[in-house]
């Protein structure tokens, strides 16, 4: 049986400046026949360590139709030990990475309805997976709406792929950043993103949406949902900041009885009524 603990051999193969603060690093598994046989499901997390430094846990950015590599997008904006070595790994360099872990966005009932994708900063980095995994399967689903929002135009994540998004005839892309967050060229919406969600007003019927940001913009996204008539069963959320060991074993990433790591981090909002209030 193979070690849990003991992480897989990955090269940075690329890495991509999101924000002055954000960074995305492509990662290839350096043992040929892991990369052949590694799979995962979007939104699910894995453990990312710099040998000699330590290791910190974020999701896995990258669709999980597209096999052989796996993208992790983080912030260093703290100065942590950990996403602070990150940040200093360039191509070529080896690293490691453990998982995957957690549960995954549900795809399976997904198909056939109309999506509604909200991501909020680095939030956009598990909403960006379960998106592009839905456009690689593009037939599969209904109408399909993203809403890409941040503090500051310099603050917005995955630019590059936003404006591709914003270019195809098949999806509906909006980008936004908070007023005072423009700039003079700024093309996109000014607002917050729940007062965007609400303006756009996508439909309840036969559809679902799946948010991810800051705690604070989870809560009103939820509200506004609300407003527009989506039922607590019909969203899901993901809780990034509260994903710890992944096994349930540092007794960190729980909310009362529910460890986070193996319960989630895949959550509906019916799912989250039933927490402890501390989320």
């Amino acid at each position: 049986m193979a070690n849990v603990y003991l992480p897989y051999l990955m090269t940075v193969a690329a890495v991509r400046d999101e924000t002055p603060d954000v960074r995305t690093l492509r990662l290839e598994f350096q043992d040929e026949s892991i990369r052949e046989g590694f799979r995962f499901r979007a939104g699910q997390f894995g453990l990312y360590s710099v040998f000699g430094q330590g290791e910190c846990v974020f999701c896995i950015a990258s669709p999980d139709t597209r096999p052989g590599a796996i993208e992790c997008s983080f912030s260093y904006r703290w100065g942590g030990k950990v996403t602070s070595a990150l940040s200093r790994l360039t191509v070529g360099d080896t690293m490691g990475f453990r998982g995957p872990y957690g549960n995954w966005f549900p795809l399976d009932a997904m198909r056939g309805k109309n999506l509604v994708f909200i991501g909020g900063g680095i939030g956009m980095a598990p909403i960006r997976s379960i998106f592009e995994t839905a456009l690689d399967q593009r037939a599969e689903f209904g109408d399909i709406l993203l809403l890409n929002g941040a503090r500051s135009v310099s603050d917005l994540v995955y630019k590059a792929e936003t404006e591709a998004w914003i270019a195809r005839d098949d999806i509906t892309c909006v980008k936004t950043v908070d007023p005072g967050g423009e700039t003079p060229e700024w093309d996109g919406k000014v607002g917050l993103i729940p007062k965007v969600l609400e303006e756009l007003a996508p439909s309840a019927t036969n559809a679902l949406a799946l948010v991810c940001g800051p705690p604070i913009m989870i809560k009103f996204a939820l509200e506004s949902l609300a407003k527009l008539g989506f039922g607590k069963e019909q969203i899901y959320t993901t809780l990034e900041n509260r994903m710890k060991c992944g096994s349930g074993q540092c007794g960190r990433g729980n909310i009362g009885g529910c460890y986070v790591c193996k319960d989630g981090p895949v959550f509906s909002a019916a799912e989250l009524e039933q927490l402890p209030p501390e989320f």
